[in-house]
């Protein structure tokens, strides 16, 4: 087995991760194959495994990667930009959804049936901890709102969760007539169904 410095493991490290990235939302999971991803690097199609268990823990590094960076920006076009609880919510999900629709790694895992594979790869618990890690960038605003009565639910967690929901209707957006039209009307009637108005506080 070859061993490589450190300087050339982050080297093919690097360009791994670059290619995997264009070519995943190019072609998705399935259809990329380990020597795609390797040979830009300079390594043999074997020595892949020495930095990855398999195609499926690159995607889901990229896109843990990905999810980080698009969650900072959406929160902080919605939650951390607007007090007003229905307006964040309303700029929160149609953000995911924008994301979800245009953003070519996460559209490709969408449209494809490469989800059930990445899923495939988590336990239920596991599973459990990525929704709860879904939900964690907002949830503090919800919580908030939640205890000064502006937000209604049984619980903050509940209502991040449904939230959360909300943006999945983009996994059927091929299955919805009217799409746009019937995904901002839901967005609209949630944002206003989670919220508690000034006047219905007194």
């Amino acid at each position: 087995m070859r061993s490589f410095s450190d300087s050339e493991r982050t080297r093919i490290r690097r360009q791994m991760r670059e290619t995997g990235r264009e070519l995943f939302a190019r072609y998705g999971l399935r259809k990329t194959t380990i020597a795609e991803l390797t040979e830009p690097a300079g390594i043999a199609t074997s020595t892949f495994y020495q930095f990855y268990d398999s195609k499926e823990e690159l995607y889901l590094e990229l896109l843990e990667e990905e999810g980080e960076e698009i969650a900072g920006r959406l929160v902080g076009n919605s939650f951390e930009r607007y007090d007003d609880p229905e307006r964040a919510i309303e700029a929160f999900l149609l953000g995911v959804m924008d994301e979800i629709e245009t953003n070519p790694l996460v559209h490709q895992l969408v449209v494809s049936d490469d989800l059930d594979a990445l899923r495939a790869e988590f336990s239920d618990e596991e599973l459990a901890a990525e929704q709860d890690r879904d939900v964690a960038y907002f949830l503090p605003y919800v919580t908030a709102w939640h205890e000064a009565g502006r937000v209604a639910g049984p619980s903050p967690e509940v209502v991040a969760h449904a939230i959360r929901s909300v943006a999945l209707l983009t996994l059927h957006e091929e299955d919805i007539p009217l799409y746009d039209d019937v995904k901002e009307a839901l967005v609209t009637a949630v944002a206003r169904g989670l919220t508690v108005r000034s006047e219905d506080r007194r």
